[in-house]
Order: structure tokens, then C-alpha cells, then sequence
């Protein structure tokens, strides 16, 4: 885990195979006071894009406005270096946003099968203010390969209006039920199934619906699978980033990834706060959630 980079979980490995199963980047992580990475029109959160894990509060998505606050790409905290101190059983990680009215304080620790983040959000300010909440989780080789799973119980499959990228290989503004993808070329593919980089697609899918509180991908021929776990009536949506081998637009040419990523909602805070989706905290009041991320056998949990 990097604080000064947001806290973001860079790394997170198997201790039976020894897998790292996040999403690293083929350019590496930056070096301090290195130019950014060109082509994401400002937005600091990709230009220092470099995969793992990040915390997106007190907004997921596009820039935004709220409170007549600008609200970065993917909110604020990801851009913050935060505080950390052990606490006896794992670590207390600290942040203070510096645009909104919030802190956000999560406890990791280590299970025998799982790491625990236990995460507490308290308005600081005197007036009451609104927050979306996601979590940028990215999987990637060597666990990422052709033949790998994935595991949403959701119910539908939705994409946005514009063509995502001119790779991309869904239809644009589709709602079809899980788990079955519209083709831009007609017909549809099965989006539990994980192809290979020779697929050449980048596409950004909304899973709607979330049934029960997990998500997770196996791979097969490893005997590893990597499961997220989180209360669903809190993250409500998943969005599944689906770089296969077509990103071609900087920052993220070149990957091969796949986003397993529970947001409270598929809108940023300003939009969200306007259409009532948003989490409303009045001043001094706090909310607080948990996450599990578990490593284990193909198959350790039933699909």
C-alpha cells in the first residue's frame, strides 16, 4: 500500500502461489516530479494511472460540481497523500479531503484468507454535504489471462450512449440481462468469459442490479480466483473496465486489465446529489462500511 499515492493497494498477492493479482501497468509507476503521462485532458487520476487498487470519494466518474466545488476525476482522494499509523492489528489509514467537508479513515488488517478494509466516512464541516463512493479495483496478468471467469451476480448489462473507445466491442446504449453483451457486429458474447489481449477491445460496462454482495474472477489453469466483497445495498452498481488489449488513447494504451470496481452509483456526486443518489451526512454524523478482498481455489466459492 503506497500512502503517498492515495493509499492505493499496489500489490496484492497469494500467499499460496505467490500470484499478484492486481493490474500493473506495462509503463511502471512514475517517478516523483516525473511529466504525466499525455492525452487524459487534465485528469490527474489517469495521467498518474499506474493499475493496483485505489479508494474513488467523495465522487466516482467524470469531473464534477458540487456545492459550487470542483470535484476532481474520481474524486479527491486517490490525488492525496494520507496519514498511516499501525493500530495493533493492521494499519489506520487517514484523509482529509481538501474541496469537500470530509475525512475518510479505513482500517486494514490481514484475515488468514483475506484482507479487511473497515472504512468510516465523517462530515467535518457545518453544513450537511453528499459523497458517491467507489472502489477502483483492477485484476491483471499473470492472473489476467484467456480462460479466466468472471463472477457478478447481477442482473443487467448496460453501456453508455457513445462509442467508448473505437475498439470497443459492444453497442453502445444497450441494456441487455446479464450475461450477455450486444455486439457492435451483431449477435452477443458471453462477458463471463475473459478473452485474451489478441482481443483488441477496450469497453467501460455497467452492471446493474447487484443481487448479492460479491464479485470475483478464477483463473483455471492457475487454481487461483480473487473475490471483493461488500455490503449491496451500499455499492450498488459494478463497473467492469474491460481493457482487452485495445486501449489505444493515452494514458492507458496498451493494457490488459479487468476492473471488478463496486460503486454506490454509475453517476459523479453532482449529478447523483441532484437525482437524490447520493449519501446525504449531516455535520458530525458518520458512515461506515466493510470490504473483504479474498484470494483462494478456483471453485472455493460457488458461482
Amino acid at each position: 500500500m503506497l500512502p503517498e499515492r492515495g493509499a492505493e493497494i499496489h500489490a496484492l498477492r497469494d500467499r499460496r502461489t505467490g500470484v499478484d493479482v492486481l493490474f500493473h501497468a506495462p509503463w511502471g509507476l512514475s517517478p516523483p516530479g516525473a511529466p504525466p503521462r499525455g492525452g487524459a485532458d487534465g485528469h490527474r487520476f489517469l495521467e498518474r494511472y499506474a493499475g493496483g487498487w485505489q479508494e474513488l470519494f467523495p465522487s466516482a466518474g467524470d469531473p464534477t460540481t458540487y456545492d459550487g466545488a470542483d470535484v476532481p476525476f474520481h474524486g479527491e482522494v486517490a490525488l492525496l497523500p494520507w496519514d498511516v499509523e499501525s493500530d495493533g492489528e493492521g494499519l489506520r489509514c487517514r484523509v482529509r479531503c481538501e474541496r469537500t467537508p470530509f475525512e475518510l479513515e479505513r482500517r486494514m488488517r490481514l484475515e488468514e484468507d483475506a484482507l479487511v478494509l473497515a472504512e468510516t466516512v465523517v462530515n467535518r464541516g457545518e453544513a450537511a454535504a453528499a459523497f458517491t463512493w467507489g472502489h477502483h479495483c483492477v485484476v491483471g496478468p499473470p492472473f489476467l489471462e484467456a480462460g479466466c471467469r468472471l463472477d457478478a451476480p447481477v442482473r443487467t448489462v448496460t453501456t453508455i450512449a457513445e462509442l467508448w473507445e473505437g475498439t470497443a466491442r459492444l453497442a453502445p446504449g444497450q441494456r441487455t440481462p446479464w450475461p450477455h453483451g450486444r455486439l457492435r457486429t451483431g449477435g452477443h458474447v458471453d462477458l463471463r468469459d475473459v478473452p485474451g489481449p489478441e482481443a483488441g477491445a477496450h469497453d467501460d460496462v455497467y452492471l446493474e442490479g447487484v443481487a448479492e454482495g460479491y464479485v470475483g474472477v478464477a483463473n483455471p489453469r492457475l487454481d487461483l480466483a480473487f473475490r471483493l466483497e461488500f455490503d449491496p445495498a451500499v455499492f450498488r452498481w459494478l463497473i467492469s473496465w474491460q481493457a482487452y488489449g485495445g486501449a489505444e488513447a493515452l494514458p492507458l494504451a496498451g493494457s490488459y486489465a479487468l476492473g471488478i470496481e463496486p460503486w454506490t452509483t454509475r453517476l459523479p456526486l453532482g449529478e447523483a446529489a441532484a437525482a437524490g443518489e447520493a449519501q446525504v451526512l449531516a455535520p458530525g454524523e458518520s458512515f461506515s462500511t466493510q470490504l473483504r478482498a479474498r484470494t483462494g481455489r478456483a471453485g472455493a466459492w460457488p458461482a
